[in-house]
């Protein structure tokens, strides 16, 4: 409910307060004064377009702030703590402050919060029914929720989102192992592919070492030969082919050792000889290695074979190594990952079955779904018809349709819209789309007083308030936050008793709800619980303002005079007075 609604520097309007009644609350005055601006201040607090040319001349900015009690209003709390700002005594301060030149600026509760804050609190706090803002009810998804509203198929509409949520969670998993069946298929292939390629190849671990060291002894074959038998011939020539009689080291060492022995009677050889000796053993080996390669030398090879098999495991281990025992380790562990890949084709199947269970329980929620709305759509459409009949529009037709769908969604399997024919003849168009703003402003107030009644019937009414009440609603002593709608051109190509009939049905939508009324006709203003003036004079420099003023008493039967005839004589007085004592529901 709108507590209080603060501007400053808006068009022709200075300064005003302005404290809405709980039930009806009437604007009222000339033509061209400024009312408009009151609505003006409440689209800038519902995030609505911020345009500089509204500042009032000669001033930087214009700022309004509305004050909402969201004491029971769990969904507006919600988008305020994710905004990061918390609820205190169960009231928001909405502001928004436009400059004459630069951004305006969004502040909830002292914080300050981006546009589309604000436009979500709007859509949980206030409805205005005027031209700029009747499209939104013309979204098919605004209609399917006013309908459910109405239709108070809350059991049903849960229902369905749990099976639908049942259906998307099932048809989610059975996806992702799809994906992952997939998945494990490319892989068992890669596994597959690697593991023939790798046994084509059958690597044995070491393989590689020998075989680079095999074509190095190859490469340089001429080199190697030419060096060992350069050795041999200094260290034991008769190891050669073509041995000759020269001796080597090794003979040498020997003549050594038998010189020192020779000498006899002292023992001072004794550690020089077995140097010596020593030295023979190490040449010995020596020669019988570099014997050894002489022979490995000559064993045939073929240079070109060991190259391609070095580098078929080269190839191998670029892939799969970096070693050739992380290549051979690889295939091992491969082919027991391969064993374990299975395409489980009937856990498929189960899934497939719970899904397919799952969207059965879905159609058949949403169809229990569509009844209700079918049903209720023809009691919306027949009590919306009965409304326009009172409110000087007796050849127009509302209709509400539904409309099963092949596909489900979300919010179940219908397609829901509002049609309207101005007149007899006339094509049905989509709301919004076929009526003046008049005409639209009235419509919804028959929708609107259609879901009152709807609510009422189902209990869940704020309270049957009368005019003059203040504050919060009482319904078995619970307070309760009251919607508030807005209500522009409503009273559009309306007079006489029609316009009574107006004035009364809105009074009966404010026994539940906050009903704010801009208007002119005084049919209607009388039936307000409060009412506010807003009229045009003149400051202390001569320029001309706009002032919001409330109005009781005298000033009040002064005013709806006015709006009678004109004028405040003690006709129109007379009148006046028995015009709000008769504007009692």
């Amino acid at each position: 409910m709108l507590e209080e609604l603060e501007i400053r520097n808006l068009g022709p309007i200075r300064h005003a307060l302005v404290t809405p009644a709980a039930g009806m609350t009437a604007i009222t005055g000339e033509t061209g004064a400024g009312k408009s601006m009151l609505l003006n201040a409440l689209r800038l607090v519902s995030g609505g377009a911020a345009r500089s040319e509204a500042v009032s001349a000669g001033a930087d900015a214009t700022w309004a702030q509305a004050v909402f009690t969201v004491l029971d209003n769990p969904a507006a709390r919600a988008i305020a703590q994710d905004a990061g700002c918390e609820v205190q005594d169960g009231e928001l301060f909405i502001s928004r402050s436009v400059p004459a030149s630069g951004r305006s600026r969004c502040v909830l509760s002292g914080h300050g919060v981006p546009r589309s804050v604000l436009s979500a609190l709007a859509g949980e706090l206030i409805t205005i029914h005027g031209q700029a803002d009747q499209l939104r009810i013309a979204s098919a998804a605004r209609q399917r929720e006013f309908l459910d509203a109405y239709a108070g198929d809350g059991e049903q509409l849960a229902a369905y989102e749990q099976a639908w949520d049942a259906y998307r969670t099932a048809q989610d998993r059975l996806d992702a192992v799809g994906n992952q069946q997939a998945q494990a298929r490319a892989r068992a292939d890669y596994l597959r592919e690697s593991i023939a390629r790798i046994d084509s190849v059958a690597p044995v671990d070491g393989e590689y070492d020998q075989l680079r060291q095999q074509r190095d002894r190859l490469e340089h074959a001429a080199d190697i030969a030419r060096g060992i038998g350069v050795a041999l011939s200094a260290l034991d020539p008769s190891q050669l082919v073509d041995a000759t009689d020269a001796s080597g080291a090794q003979e040498a060492l020997r003549q050594a050792v038998d010189a020192l022995r020779a000498v006899r009677g002292v023992d001072v050889f004794d550690d020089i000889i077995s140097r010596l000796e020593s030295t023979a053993a190490e040449v010995d080996d020596i020669v019988f290695q570099l014997s050894s390669m002489v022979d490995d030398d000559g064993e045939e090879a073929d240079l070109d074979a060991i190259n391609s098999r070095i580098h078929d495991l080269e190839d191998l281990m670029s892939r799969w190594g970096p070693s050739l025992a992380d290549v051979i380790e690889w295939r091992r562990t491969a082919g027991l990952e391969l064993e374990d890949l299975d395409d489980s084709p009937e856990r498929i199947k189960r899934l497939e079955a719970d899904r397919d269970e799952a969207l059965q329980a879905a159609h058949e929620a949403a169809d229990a779904l569509h009844d209700v709305r079918q049903e209720q759509a023809r009691h919306l459409t027949e009590q919306v018809n009965g409304e326009l009949s009172s409110l000087a529009m007796p050849d127009a037709r509302f209709d509400a349709e539904v409309r099963a769908c092949e596909e489900l969604a979300a919010h179940g399997g219908d397609a829901v819209e509002f049609l309207f024919t101005p007149f007899p003849g006339a094509g049905r168009l989509p709301l919004g789309k076929s009526a003046s703003g008049g005409e639209l402003s009235r419509l919804m107030l028959s929708m609107e007083l259609a879901a009152a009644d709807a609510r009422a019937e189902r209990g869940q009414g704020a309270g049957k308030g009368t005019k003059g009440t203040e504050g919060t609603e009482s319904t078995n002593g619970t307070e309760q936050a009251l919607p508030t709608f807005v209500f522009d051109e409503v009273d559009a190509g309306v007079g006489g008793k029609s316009a009574a009939e107006l004035g009364k049905r809105l009074a009966r939508l404010a026994q539940g709800a906050q009903v704010i009324v801009v208007t002119h006709l005084a049919q209607v203003a009388s039936w307000a619980s409060a009412q506010y003036v807003v009229a045009k004079s003149k400051d202390a420099d001569g320029q001309v303002t706009t002032g919001v003023t409330k109005v009781t008493g005298d000033d009040r039967v002064r005013e709806i005079a006015r709006m009678l005839s004109g004028s405040e004589s003690a006709a129109s007085l007379k009148h006046a007075r028995e015009l709000l004592k008769s504007s009692e529901l």
